[in-house]
């Protein structure tokens, strides 16, 4: 049953709601921020936002008519410091929990100019009269509902024509009445779409999208990662080589958050001549180490990896880069695998690479440097290098996706001599 009550803002939680503690327990109410005093909806440990009673002096507008309905951002009505240091704040919590001491390095904004991909829903149903409408947008906050919508202002340039390519493929698609995920990336030759929930398409379908890929001047069009046509590769830049990834293939959120993440890879493996990229993906951070230092980059994704060896074959001035498709998360590389390696820099998934990490820390390497979009399982993960022997040089956090509660960390770590006594390992 759903209560009406008064509640007292003390932080802001790991989701970006607002903390807040009753004689029935904490309750979690997004939109709310610290210090202020509102009245709610609660139900649970769910409280919904009726009334802002009292505001915080941190408070500022919204700029997205959407905000609180659709579920894309969590926090937008913070002002820039205090949001700044919330970021920097899960990444510590994190640490804290995981019995590390670290010196940080301030927030890096890395939203540039948004997002280049997004994946909007559609929904099909029917209206009284039995005619199929569609509904294309982000699911509202709590929901499996779509929030309808007219732009979003987080995203790139590049996807200004996103919204209306993804309502005409939805349109094409409403005979099939299956919930759809279209997937939108922006690239230097066009709009790169992937279609997600369809099942296999019927040869006329295919040619309808083939033809709507030509009215839309779209680079490609997919179907869970199939390529239906490819007009132009839609090539990402990356260092000096630009990439064409496979139908939907992992990149970074911003532009911007990968130059800046590669920035700190390359500071952080500094003159290292031979360099082991792990989780190597398409080749954000191969690719460009590849500039100054011998590769090797592994990766699960055999497609991911081909999209790699193309750019890698078609730019010059690189050096070898040699490729391998291995699950690292069964197979992760040994430490003799590892020994011969000047450094080594990981970049897994949200899980993180707990037996990876046991086997870096094992190694005779030198420097390793670690990339995450995980605070929690960064911290297990340098946790585990710290007591294999490295010491935390530089943690830093990086802001690309700008009002949600997501956040990157690079963090650069060094073998400590054996002839060095152990304490002054940690930073701070």
């Amino acid at each position: 049953m759903n209560l009406r009550m008064p509640l007292t803002i003390e932080r802001l939680g790991q989701r970006g709601e607002g903390v807040s503690h009753t004689d029935e327990g904490v309750v979690f109410t997004p939109y709310a921020l610290p210090g202020e005093t509102i009245l709610a909806e609660v139900d649970g440990d769910r409280g919904t936002l009726v009334e802002v009673v009292k505001p915080s002096p941190d408070r500022i507008a919204s700029f997205c008519p959407h905000f609180t309905v659709c579920g894309g951002c969590a926090v937008q009505t913070l002002a820039p410091a205090p949001y700044g240091e919330w970021k920097r704040g899960l990444l510590m919590a994190a640490f804290e929990h995981a019995g590390l001491k670290a010196k940080l390095e301030p927030l890096i904004d890395a939203h540039g100019e948004g997002r280049r991909r997004v994946t909007f829903h559609a929904r099909f149903d029917r209206d009284a009269l039995g005619r199929i409408f569609t509904a294309v947008g982000f699911m509202r906050a709590r929901s499996h509902e779509i929030t309808p919508l007219e732009a979003c202002p987080i995203l790139a340039p590049g996807l200004a024509e996103a919204l209306p390519a993804a309502r005409a493929v939805a349109q094409l698609l409403n005979q099939l009445g299956k919930p759809l995920d279209i997937v939108i990336t922006a690239s230097l030759e066009g709009l790169d779409i992937d279609v997600r929930g369809t099942g296999k398409l019927s040869f006329e379908i295919q040619q309808a999208m083939i033809g709507l890929a030509a009215r839309l001047d779209l680079a490609r069009i997919s179907n869970h990662g199939d390529i239906l046509i490819e007009r132009r590769p839609p090539l990402i830049p990356m260092g000096r080589a630009k990439v064409a990834p496979p139908p939907g293939g992992f990149l970074q959120a911003t532009d911007l958050g990968e130059e800046t993440l590669a920035r700190l890879v390359l500071e952080g493996v500094g003159s290292s001549k031979k360099v082991l990229d792990l989780f190597a993906g398409v080749g954000t951070f191969a690719l460009r180490l590849a500039e100054k230092a011998t590769v090797l980059a592994v990766e699960a994704e055999a497609h991911a990896l081909t999209s790699l060896e193309k750019a890698a074959h078609f730019t010059q001035g690189l050096r070898t880069i040699t490729t391998e498709t291995r699950d690292l998360f069964r197979r992760p590389l040994l430490r003799h695998e590892l020994n011969p390696f000047d450094a080594v820099v990981f970049d897994p998934p949200r899980s993180g690479a707990e037996e990876q990490a046991k086997e870096i820390a094992a190694s005779g390497v030198k420097t390793a440097v670690a990339v995450s979009c995980n605070a929690k399982t960064f911290a297990r993960d340098a946790k585990i290098l710290v007591d294999g022997g490295f010491s935390i040089e530089r943690i830093t956090p990086v802001d690309q996706f700008r009002h949600s509660s997501h956040i990157e960390v690079v963090g650069l770590f060094r073998r400590i001599p054996l002839k060095t006594k152990r304490r002054g390992r940690l930073l701070g």
